[in-house]
Protein backbone atom coordinates (compact mmCIF):
# COMPACT_ATOMS: atom_id res chain seq x y z
CA UNK A 1 0.00 0.00 0.00
CA UNK A 2 1.53 3.26 -1.09
CA UNK A 3 -0.12 5.20 1.72
CA UNK A 4 0.58 5.52 5.12
CA UNK A 5 -1.92 6.08 8.29
CA UNK A 6 -0.93 8.16 11.74
CA UNK A 7 -1.22 4.44 13.09
CA UNK A 8 2.09 4.31 11.75
CA UNK A 9 3.42 7.67 12.48
CA UNK A 10 2.07 8.28 15.70
CA UNK A 11 2.03 4.99 17.70
CA UNK A 12 -0.06 2.55 18.90
CA UNK A 13 -2.87 1.93 16.60
CA UNK A 14 -5.66 1.72 19.58
CA UNK A 15 -4.11 5.29 20.90
CA UNK A 16 -3.55 7.16 17.40
CA UNK A 17 -2.38 10.06 18.98
CA UNK A 18 0.28 9.30 21.23
CA UNK A 19 3.37 10.57 20.50
CA UNK A 20 6.72 8.17 20.34
CA UNK A 21 10.32 9.19 20.10
CA UNK A 22 10.99 9.15 16.35
CA UNK A 23 13.70 6.63 14.72
CA UNK A 24 16.87 7.15 14.70
CA UNK A 25 17.23 6.10 10.67
CA UNK A 26 14.75 8.91 10.14
CA UNK A 27 16.35 12.44 7.86
CA UNK A 28 16.41 14.73 10.59
CA UNK A 29 13.75 17.24 8.89
CA UNK A 30 11.25 13.91 9.52
CA UNK A 31 12.66 14.09 13.31
CA UNK A 32 12.56 17.60 13.81
CA UNK A 33 8.55 17.96 12.94
CA UNK A 34 6.48 20.16 15.10
CA UNK A 35 4.23 17.90 17.49
CA UNK A 36 1.89 20.58 18.17
CA UNK A 37 0.48 23.85 15.87
CA UNK A 38 2.27 26.31 18.48
CA UNK A 39 5.81 24.47 17.86
CA UNK A 40 5.22 25.44 13.92
CA UNK A 41 7.76 28.58 12.87
CA UNK A 42 7.53 31.09 10.53
CA UNK A 43 3.68 31.29 9.70
CA UNK A 44 2.31 33.57 12.14
CA UNK A 45 0.52 35.45 9.96
CA UNK A 46 -2.17 32.34 9.82
CA UNK A 47 -1.32 30.72 13.40
CA UNK A 48 -0.80 33.12 15.90
CA UNK A 49 -3.16 33.18 18.52
CA UNK A 50 -6.43 34.23 17.74
CA UNK A 51 -6.23 33.33 14.17
CA UNK A 52 -8.85 31.44 12.12
CA UNK A 53 -6.89 28.25 11.93
CA UNK A 54 -5.68 27.37 15.39
CA UNK A 55 -9.40 28.54 16.32
CA UNK A 56 -11.02 25.63 14.00
CA UNK A 57 -8.43 23.30 15.42
CA UNK A 58 -9.29 23.77 18.91
CA UNK A 59 -12.72 23.78 18.12
CA UNK A 60 -12.19 20.53 15.88
CA UNK A 61 -14.95 22.12 13.62
CA UNK A 62 -12.73 22.70 10.48
CA UNK A 63 -13.64 21.16 6.91
CA UNK A 64 -11.38 20.77 4.39
CA UNK A 65 -7.75 22.87 4.42
CA UNK A 66 -5.38 23.75 1.15
CA UNK A 67 -1.97 24.88 2.20
CA UNK A 68 -0.60 26.86 -0.89
CA UNK A 69 3.25 27.26 -0.51
CA UNK A 70 6.68 26.83 -1.22
CA UNK A 71 9.18 23.90 -0.71
CA UNK A 72 10.04 23.21 2.98
CA UNK A 73 7.76 25.89 4.45
CA UNK A 74 5.75 23.76 6.84
CA UNK A 75 2.48 22.52 4.59
CA UNK A 76 2.80 18.67 5.86
CA UNK A 77 4.06 19.39 9.78
CA UNK A 78 0.91 21.50 10.11
CA UNK A 79 -1.62 19.16 8.59
CA UNK A 80 0.50 16.45 10.94
CA UNK A 81 0.13 18.82 14.28
CA UNK A 82 -3.71 19.22 12.97
CA UNK A 83 -4.13 15.75 13.40
CA UNK A 84 -2.08 15.07 16.82
CA UNK A 85 -4.44 17.65 18.40
CA UNK A 86 -7.56 16.59 17.20
CA UNK A 87 -7.01 12.75 17.63
CA UNK A 88 -8.19 12.32 14.03
CA UNK A 89 -6.80 9.41 12.41
CA UNK A 90 -4.43 10.25 9.77
CA UNK A 91 -3.86 8.84 5.95
CA UNK A 92 -1.19 10.06 3.89
CA UNK A 93 -0.78 9.78 0.06
CA UNK A 94 1.30 11.87 -2.26
CA UNK A 95 -0.36 12.36 -6.04
CA UNK A 96 2.35 11.68 -8.21
CA UNK A 97 2.25 7.73 -6.49
CA UNK A 98 -1.46 7.43 -5.99
CA UNK A 99 -4.31 6.25 -8.29
CA UNK A 100 -7.60 5.85 -8.54
CA UNK A 101 -8.22 2.25 -7.01
CA UNK A 102 -5.83 3.36 -3.96
CA UNK A 103 -7.82 6.58 -3.35
CA UNK A 104 -11.19 4.57 -3.80
CA UNK A 105 -9.76 2.10 -0.91
CA UNK A 106 -8.86 4.98 0.93
CA UNK A 107 -12.35 6.76 0.93
CA UNK A 108 -14.18 3.64 1.10
CA UNK A 109 -12.27 2.61 4.08
CA UNK A 110 -13.19 6.07 5.59
CA UNK A 111 -16.96 5.85 5.06
CA UNK A 112 -16.77 2.79 7.10
CA UNK A 113 -14.60 4.09 9.95
CA UNK A 114 -17.02 7.66 10.71
CA UNK A 115 -15.38 7.47 14.54
CA UNK A 116 -11.77 7.22 13.38
CA UNK A 117 -12.32 11.15 11.72
CA UNK A 118 -9.83 10.62 9.00
CA UNK A 119 -7.88 13.09 7.94
CA UNK A 120 -6.87 12.35 4.21
CA UNK A 121 -3.64 14.47 3.92
CA UNK A 122 -2.62 14.60 -0.09
CA UNK A 123 0.82 15.72 -1.11
CA UNK A 124 1.17 17.44 -3.90
CA UNK A 125 -2.47 17.66 -4.92
CA UNK A 126 -1.94 19.80 -8.11
CA UNK A 127 -0.67 16.25 -9.35
CA UNK A 128 -4.37 15.14 -9.27
CA UNK A 129 -5.95 15.15 -12.77
CA UNK A 130 -9.70 16.43 -12.46
CA UNK A 131 -11.38 13.22 -12.51
CA UNK A 132 -8.95 12.32 -9.29
CA UNK A 133 -10.27 15.50 -7.51
CA UNK A 134 -13.88 14.99 -8.75
CA UNK A 135 -13.44 11.31 -6.90
CA UNK A 136 -13.08 13.65 -3.75
CA UNK A 137 -15.82 15.56 -3.71
CA UNK A 138 -18.38 12.99 -2.30
CA UNK A 139 -16.80 12.52 0.54
CA UNK A 140 -15.62 15.66 1.39
CA UNK A 141 -19.50 17.25 1.08
CA UNK A 142 -20.11 14.28 3.66
CA UNK A 143 -17.40 14.61 5.85
CA UNK A 144 -16.70 11.18 5.47
CA UNK A 145 -13.02 12.52 5.64
CA UNK A 146 -11.94 15.93 6.00
CA UNK A 147 -9.23 16.59 3.09
CA UNK A 148 -5.70 18.65 3.78
CA UNK A 149 -4.00 19.15 0.50
CA UNK A 150 -0.72 20.90 0.23
CA UNK A 151 0.07 22.15 -3.31
CA UNK A 152 3.08 24.46 -4.40
CA UNK A 153 0.96 25.81 -7.09
CA UNK A 154 -1.06 28.22 -7.17
CA UNK A 155 -4.94 26.26 -6.41
CA UNK A 156 -6.98 28.99 -8.21
CA UNK A 157 -5.15 27.15 -11.33
CA UNK A 158 -4.70 23.77 -10.06
CA UNK A 159 -7.63 23.13 -7.93
CA UNK A 160 -10.29 22.16 -9.70
CA UNK A 161 -13.49 25.05 -8.66
CA UNK A 162 -15.47 22.89 -6.75
CA UNK A 163 -13.08 21.51 -4.53
CA UNK A 164 -11.24 24.68 -4.18
CA UNK A 165 -14.89 26.26 -3.15
CA UNK A 166 -15.15 23.34 -0.22
CA UNK A 167 -11.51 24.40 0.92
CA UNK A 168 -10.44 26.87 3.65
CA UNK A 169 -7.35 27.99 1.46
CA UNK A 170 -4.02 29.18 3.95
CA UNK A 171 -0.99 30.42 1.35
CA UNK A 172 1.87 29.75 3.29
CA UNK A 173 5.30 32.04 2.81
CA UNK A 174 8.88 30.97 2.50
CA UNK A 175 10.28 31.03 5.86
CA UNK A 176 12.50 33.64 7.30
CA UNK A 177 16.43 33.49 7.70
CA UNK A 178 15.32 33.92 11.65
CA UNK A 179 13.20 31.24 11.45
CA UNK A 180 15.43 28.73 9.72
CA UNK A 181 18.54 29.87 12.40
CA UNK A 182 16.15 29.35 15.23
CA UNK A 183 15.36 25.51 13.97
CA UNK A 184 19.00 24.64 12.75
CA UNK A 185 19.80 25.52 16.72
CA UNK A 186 17.25 23.29 18.18
CA UNK A 187 18.41 20.74 16.02
CA UNK A 188 21.81 20.99 16.52
CA UNK A 189 21.02 20.87 20.55
CA UNK A 190 18.67 18.34 20.78
CA UNK A 191 19.37 15.50 22.25
CA UNK A 192 16.23 13.92 21.70
CA UNK A 193 15.37 13.92 18.33
CA UNK A 194 18.34 16.13 17.02
CA UNK A 195 21.79 15.78 16.55
CA UNK A 196 22.78 16.92 20.50
CA UNK A 197 24.40 13.89 21.42
CA UNK A 198 27.30 14.02 18.90
CA UNK A 199 28.46 17.99 20.33
CA UNK A 200 29.17 19.79 17.57
CA UNK A 201 28.81 23.28 17.71
CA UNK A 202 28.26 26.12 15.54
CA UNK A 203 28.21 30.08 15.91
CA UNK A 204 24.86 31.65 14.55
CA UNK A 205 26.35 33.63 12.25
CA UNK A 206 27.35 30.29 10.19
CA UNK A 207 23.68 29.02 10.93
CA UNK A 208 22.06 32.19 9.44
CA UNK A 209 24.47 31.40 6.63
CA UNK A 210 23.25 28.41 5.91
CA UNK A 211 19.32 29.33 6.06
CA UNK A 212 20.00 31.95 3.73
CA UNK A 213 21.74 29.61 1.23
CA UNK A 214 18.54 27.43 1.80
CA UNK A 215 15.99 30.09 0.69
CA UNK A 216 13.71 29.60 3.32
CA UNK A 217 13.34 25.69 2.76
CA UNK A 218 13.54 24.86 6.20
CA UNK A 219 13.54 20.53 5.22
CA UNK A 220 16.45 21.53 3.24
CA UNK A 221 18.05 23.66 5.48
CA UNK A 222 17.86 20.70 8.08
CA UNK A 223 19.34 17.94 5.53
CA UNK A 224 22.16 20.15 4.94
CA UNK A 225 22.74 20.97 8.86
CA UNK A 226 22.95 16.87 8.89
CA UNK A 227 25.21 15.82 6.41
CA UNK A 228 27.78 18.63 7.71
CA UNK A 229 27.37 17.37 11.19
CA UNK A 230 28.00 13.74 10.14
CA UNK A 231 31.06 15.27 8.15
CA UNK A 232 32.70 15.66 10.97
CA UNK A 233 33.90 14.20 14.27
CA UNK A 234 32.06 14.55 17.75
CA UNK A 235 32.48 17.68 19.36
CA UNK A 236 34.03 19.35 16.55
CA UNK A 237 32.74 22.97 15.13
CA UNK A 238 31.07 23.72 12.05
CA UNK A 239 33.36 26.24 10.05
CA UNK A 240 32.94 28.40 7.11
CA UNK A 241 34.84 26.01 4.88
CA UNK A 242 32.37 23.23 5.97
CA UNK A 243 29.73 25.62 4.42
CA UNK A 244 31.34 26.41 0.92
CA UNK A 245 29.93 23.41 -0.92
CA UNK A 246 26.40 24.28 0.02
CA UNK A 247 27.49 27.74 -1.79
CA UNK A 248 28.62 26.22 -4.98
CA UNK A 249 25.86 24.38 -5.48
CA UNK A 250 23.09 26.55 -4.33
CA UNK A 251 20.86 26.67 -6.58
CA UNK A 252 18.15 29.28 -7.13
CA UNK A 253 14.34 28.39 -6.66
CA UNK A 254 12.86 28.80 -10.06
CA UNK A 255 10.57 26.36 -11.26
CA UNK A 256 10.16 26.73 -15.12
CA UNK A 257 6.15 26.98 -16.66
CA UNK A 258 4.98 26.96 -12.55
CA UNK A 259 4.25 29.57 -10.14
CA UNK A 260 7.85 30.88 -9.88
CA UNK A 261 8.42 31.50 -13.39
CA UNK A 262 5.46 33.14 -13.38
CA UNK A 263 5.70 35.42 -10.43
CA UNK A 264 9.47 36.44 -11.13
CA UNK A 265 8.84 37.67 -14.80
CA UNK A 266 5.49 39.78 -13.66
CA UNK A 267 8.43 41.28 -10.99
CA UNK A 268 10.79 41.69 -13.65
CA UNK A 269 8.34 43.54 -16.33
CA UNK A 270 6.73 45.72 -13.34
CA UNK A 271 9.84 46.97 -12.28
CA UNK A 272 10.60 47.88 -15.63
CA UNK A 273 7.38 49.25 -16.19
CA UNK A 274 8.06 51.07 -13.02
CA UNK A 275 11.66 52.34 -14.37
CA UNK A 276 13.53 50.76 -11.55
CA UNK A 277 16.94 49.73 -13.35
CA UNK A 278 17.97 47.84 -10.18
CA UNK A 279 14.90 45.76 -9.45
CA UNK A 280 15.07 44.91 -12.81
CA UNK A 281 18.37 43.82 -13.07
CA UNK A 282 18.01 41.61 -10.07
CA UNK A 283 14.62 40.09 -11.39
CA UNK A 284 16.52 39.17 -14.54
CA UNK A 285 19.91 37.89 -12.79
CA UNK A 286 17.13 35.26 -10.92
CA UNK A 287 15.71 34.42 -13.88
CA UNK A 288 18.95 33.21 -15.69
CA UNK A 289 20.28 31.90 -12.42
CA UNK A 290 17.47 29.76 -12.76
CA UNK A 291 17.68 28.72 -15.70
CA UNK A 292 15.00 30.58 -17.76
CA UNK A 293 15.20 30.59 -21.67
CA UNK A 294 16.54 34.29 -22.60
CA UNK A 295 14.18 33.98 -25.84
CA UNK A 296 11.57 34.12 -23.47
CA UNK A 297 12.95 37.40 -21.49
CA UNK A 298 14.18 38.61 -24.92
CA UNK A 299 10.29 38.71 -26.29
CA UNK A 300 8.86 40.33 -22.89
CA UNK A 301 11.59 43.22 -23.84
CA UNK A 302 10.27 43.74 -27.18
CA UNK A 303 6.38 43.71 -26.01
CA UNK A 304 7.50 46.29 -23.43
CA UNK A 305 8.93 48.29 -26.10
CA UNK A 306 5.51 48.54 -27.48
CA UNK A 307 3.05 48.64 -24.68
CA UNK A 308 4.91 50.62 -21.96
CA UNK A 309 8.06 52.36 -23.23
CA UNK A 310 6.06 53.13 -26.53
CA UNK A 311 6.54 56.60 -29.05
CA UNK A 312 8.46 57.79 -25.56
CA UNK A 313 11.24 56.28 -27.51
CA UNK A 314 11.18 54.82 -30.45
CA UNK A 315 14.18 53.37 -30.69
CA UNK A 316 13.11 50.97 -27.71
CA UNK A 317 11.43 48.41 -30.26
CA UNK A 318 14.47 47.80 -32.93
CA UNK A 319 16.63 47.71 -29.88
CA UNK A 320 14.55 44.74 -28.51
CA UNK A 321 14.20 43.09 -31.48
CA UNK A 322 18.01 43.29 -31.80
CA UNK A 323 18.68 41.93 -28.52
CA UNK A 324 16.56 38.72 -28.87
CA UNK A 325 17.84 38.04 -32.24
CA UNK A 326 21.08 38.19 -30.55
CA UNK A 327 19.97 35.49 -27.91
CA UNK A 328 19.32 33.36 -30.65
CA UNK A 329 22.80 33.58 -32.05
CA UNK A 330 24.66 34.39 -29.38
CA UNK A 331 23.03 31.95 -26.72
CA UNK A 332 24.59 32.13 -23.31
CA UNK A 333 26.29 32.86 -21.47
CA UNK A 334 27.19 35.79 -23.49
CA UNK A 335 23.31 36.24 -24.13
CA UNK A 336 22.92 37.65 -20.65
CA UNK A 337 24.92 40.82 -21.37
CA UNK A 338 22.24 41.65 -24.25
CA UNK A 339 19.59 41.10 -22.28
CA UNK A 340 21.22 43.33 -19.33
CA UNK A 341 21.57 45.81 -22.08
CA UNK A 342 18.27 45.88 -23.04
CA UNK A 343 16.70 45.55 -20.00
CA UNK A 344 18.13 48.86 -18.70
CA UNK A 345 17.58 50.62 -21.67
CA UNK A 346 13.51 50.01 -20.99
CA UNK A 347 13.77 50.54 -17.26
CA UNK A 348 15.33 53.94 -18.19
CA UNK A 349 13.53 54.80 -21.03
CA UNK A 350 10.87 57.10 -20.83
CA UNK A 351 7.20 55.99 -20.57
CA UNK A 352 4.15 56.10 -22.55
CA UNK A 353 1.59 53.39 -22.95
CA UNK A 354 -0.01 55.88 -25.82
CA UNK A 355 -0.22 52.83 -28.32
CA UNK A 356 -1.72 50.39 -25.74
CA UNK A 357 -4.73 53.01 -24.54
CA UNK A 358 -5.48 54.33 -28.48
CA UNK A 359 -5.62 50.33 -29.85
CA UNK A 360 -7.98 49.85 -26.86
CA UNK A 361 -9.94 52.75 -27.02
CA UNK A 362 -10.18 51.63 -31.08
CA UNK A 363 -11.32 48.03 -30.14
CA UNK A 364 -14.00 49.61 -27.77
CA UNK A 365 -15.53 52.23 -30.53
CA UNK A 366 -15.45 49.11 -32.83
CA UNK A 367 -17.47 46.81 -30.96
CA UNK A 368 -19.73 49.54 -29.36
CA UNK A 369 -20.36 51.37 -32.29
CA UNK A 370 -21.57 50.67 -36.04
CA UNK A 371 -19.05 49.88 -38.10
CA UNK A 372 -18.20 52.97 -40.27
CA UNK A 373 -17.69 52.54 -43.71
CA UNK A 374 -14.49 53.71 -45.56
CA UNK A 375 -15.53 57.39 -47.26
CA UNK A 376 -15.47 56.97 -51.49
CA UNK A 377 -12.39 59.69 -51.66
CA UNK A 378 -10.18 57.00 -49.74
CA UNK A 379 -11.50 53.39 -51.65
CA UNK A 380 -9.08 51.62 -53.77
CA UNK A 381 -9.94 52.66 -56.96
CA UNK A 382 -8.16 50.01 -59.23
CA UNK A 383 -10.11 47.90 -62.09
CA UNK A 384 -13.35 49.45 -64.11
CA UNK A 385 -15.60 48.58 -61.74
CA UNK A 386 -14.15 50.81 -58.97
CA UNK A 387 -13.61 53.79 -60.83
CA UNK A 388 -16.91 53.53 -62.39
CA UNK A 389 -18.41 53.41 -59.07
CA UNK A 390 -16.40 57.03 -58.55
CA UNK A 391 -13.77 54.94 -55.79
CA UNK A 392 -11.22 57.75 -55.28
CA UNK A 393 -12.88 60.31 -56.88
CA UNK A 394 -12.41 63.67 -54.13
CA UNK A 395 -9.37 62.00 -52.93
CA UNK A 396 -6.71 65.04 -51.89
CA UNK A 397 -3.28 64.34 -52.33
CA UNK A 398 -1.55 64.96 -49.32
CA UNK A 399 2.05 65.66 -50.50
CA UNK A 400 0.02 68.67 -52.17
CA UNK A 401 -0.27 70.21 -48.99
CA UNK A 402 1.66 72.54 -46.78
CA UNK A 403 3.03 70.08 -44.19
CA UNK A 404 1.18 67.79 -45.75
CA UNK A 405 -2.01 68.46 -44.13
CA UNK A 406 -4.66 68.70 -47.10
CA UNK A 407 -7.41 69.19 -44.41
CA UNK A 408 -9.08 65.93 -45.61
CA UNK A 409 -10.92 63.54 -42.66
CA UNK A 410 -10.12 60.04 -42.88
CA UNK A 411 -13.37 58.99 -41.30
CA UNK A 412 -16.78 59.17 -41.88
CA UNK A 413 -16.96 60.02 -38.20
CA UNK A 414 -14.36 61.71 -36.78
CA UNK A 415 -13.07 60.40 -33.59
CA UNK A 416 -10.21 60.72 -30.77
CA UNK A 417 -9.10 57.53 -29.80
CA UNK A 418 -5.03 58.65 -29.29
CA UNK A 419 -4.29 61.27 -27.08
CA UNK A 420 0.28 61.81 -27.13
CA UNK A 421 1.87 61.50 -23.39
CA UNK A 422 4.86 64.39 -22.65
CA UNK A 423 7.73 62.24 -21.97
CA UNK A 424 10.48 61.59 -24.26
CA UNK A 425 9.79 61.75 -27.65
CA UNK A 426 6.18 61.93 -27.45
CA UNK A 427 6.25 65.42 -26.43
CA UNK A 428 6.90 66.41 -29.70
CA UNK A 429 4.89 64.29 -31.01
CA UNK A 430 2.18 65.89 -29.33
CA UNK A 431 3.37 69.34 -30.23
CA UNK A 432 3.43 68.46 -34.02
CA UNK A 433 -0.30 66.86 -33.89
CA UNK A 434 -1.77 70.31 -32.91
CA UNK A 435 -0.41 72.27 -35.09
CA UNK A 436 -1.79 70.32 -37.53
CA UNK A 437 -4.87 70.31 -36.11
CA UNK A 438 -4.48 74.28 -36.43
CA UNK A 439 -3.65 73.87 -39.96
CA UNK A 440 -6.55 71.29 -40.80
CA UNK A 441 -8.98 73.97 -39.13
CA UNK A 442 -7.69 76.50 -41.32
CA UNK A 443 -7.26 74.61 -44.62
CA UNK A 444 -11.39 73.63 -43.77
CA UNK A 445 -11.95 77.05 -43.33
CA UNK A 446 -10.70 78.03 -46.37
CA UNK A 447 -12.54 75.42 -48.04
CA UNK A 448 -15.71 76.46 -47.11
CA UNK A 449 -15.17 80.23 -47.60
CA UNK A 450 -14.57 79.76 -51.31
CA UNK A 451 -17.71 77.18 -51.52
CA UNK A 452 -19.41 80.23 -50.44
Amino acid sequence: MAFTEQDDLFGDPAAPVSARPPAAHQPLAARMRPRRLAEVVGQEHILKPGSLLPRLVAQNRFGSLLFYGPPGCGKTSIAEAIARETNSRFVRINAVMSNVAELREILATARRRPEAATILFIDELHRFNKSQQDLLLPDVEEGSVRLIGATTHNPGFYVNPPLLSRSHLFRLEPLATPAVAGVLRAALTDSERGLGARGVTADDKLLADLAVLCDGDLRRALNALEVIVLGLPEKGAITTADLEVFARERRIRYDADEDEHYDTISAFIKSCRGSDPDAAMYWLAKMLAGGEDPRFIARRLVILASEDVGLADPQALPLTVAAHHACDFIGLPEAELTLAHATLYIATAPKSNSATLALGEAHRVLKEQPVQPVPSPLRDKSGAASKQAGHGKGYQYSHDYPENISGQDYLAKPLKLYTPKTAGWEAKIADRLARWQELKAQMKQRKGGERG
